[in-house]
C-alpha cells in the first residue's frame, strides 16, 4: 500500500511539472504570436486608408487577402492554445455540496440563445428527488457547456437535445441525448482522444477536458452513439453519504 502510495505522490510530481512545462510554453508561444496578430491588424488599417487615397490595385488586393489570412491563423493558434492549457492545467477543485437540478437549470438558462440560434429544441427531464453531489461550479460547468456546444453543432441546423437527470445507486446521472447524425465505431472510439477530432476547426481538446474535470469529480463519463441515431453522453457523479436520521439529530444539538 505504501509502494503505490509512493507511485502516485511521484505520478502526481511528475504531471505538475510537465503541467507547468506546457504551460510556460504556451504562454511563450501566446506573446509573439499577440504581436504578429496586432500587426497584422495595423498593416489591415494601413490598406484600408490606402484604398481610401487612391484605387485598389491588383497587388494590394493580394496582399490584404494575405494580411486576413494570417490573422485567421493567428486567431486560430490562439484558440488552440488556449484549449491546450484548459487541458493540461492541474485541476484544483473546491467541490461544494450543491443541487445539480439547478446548476444544470441556470447553465441551461444561459444555452437556450445558442440553441434556439441552431434551431435545437432543449426539453429538460430533472428528477427531483436527486441527492445532493459535491461540485466545483466553474469546472463542472464549463465541462457540461463543452458537451452542449458538441451535441448542438452536431445536430445543425436543427434538431431535439435531451437533458436529463436521475439518481443511481451510490450517486446521480446526468444524460445528454442528441438527435443528430451519430458516430460510427471507429469514430467513436477515438472521442476521448487528444488532438482527434471531426469538426473544422476544432482541437479535439474539448471532450478530453471534459472528461478530466468529471474524473477529477470523481465521477466518470461515457458515450454512446449509433450512426443515423444520435449520440448520448453518460456522466456519473457520486452523492456524499447521507447521514442517518439518529446522527443528524446529534450532529443538529451539537454532540
Amino acid at each position: 500500500m505504501a509502494a503505490d502510495d509512493d507511485r502516485d505522490s511521484t505520478r502526481a510530481e511528475t504531471y505538475a511539472e510537465f503541467a507547468a512545462l506546457v504551460g510556460g510554453l504556451a504562454h511563450e508561444i501566446r506573446n509573439p504570436l499577440s504581436t504578429i496578430r496586432l500587426n497584422m491588424e495595423l498593416l489591415a488599417e494601413d490598406f484600408a486608408e490606402t484604398d481610401a487615397a487612391s484605387p485598389s490595385k491588383q497587388r494590394d488586393r493580394r496582399a490584404r487577402a494575405k494580411i486576413d489570412l494570417v490573422r485567421q491563423e493567428c486567431d486560430r493558434l490562439q484558440k488552440l492554445l488556449g484549449d491546450f492549457l484548459d487541458f493540461a492545467r492541474q485541476e484544483s477543485l473546491a467541490p461544494e455540496p450543491g443541487n445539480l437540478n439547478e446548476e444544470l437549470g441556470e447553465l441551461l438558462d444561459f444555452f437556450e440563445i445558442r440553441a434556439q440560434e441552431a434551431g435545437v429544441d432543449v426539453v429538460r427531464y430533472f428528477d427531483q428527488e436527486l441527492p445532493s453531489v459535491r461540485l466545483d461550479r466553474e469546472t463542472f460547468r464549463s465541462a457540461v457547456l463543452n458537451l452542449l456546444l458538441n451535441a448542438v453543432q452536431a445536430m445543425a441546423p436543427g434538431g431535439q437535445l435531451v437533458v436529463r437527470t436521475r439518481a443511481a445507486g451510490l450517486g446521480v446521472l446526468l444524460e445528454l441525448i442528441d438527435t443528430g447524425p451519430g458516430m460510427d465505431p471507429e469514430t467513436l472510439g477515438k472521442v476521448f482522444r487528444a488532438f482527434y477530432t471531426t469538426k473544422q476547426g476544432g482541437s479535439g481538446l474539448g471532450l478530453p477536458t471534459s472528461r478530466k474535470i468529471i474524473e477529477a469529480h470523481g465521477g466518470t463519463i461515457d458515450v454512446e452513439s449509433t450512426p443515423g441515431r444520435g449520440t448520448k453522453v453518460t456522466i456519473w457523479l457520486p452523492a456524499p453519504p447521507r447521514l442517518p436520521p439518529h446522527d443528524r439529530e446529534a450532529r443538529a444539538a451539537g454532540r
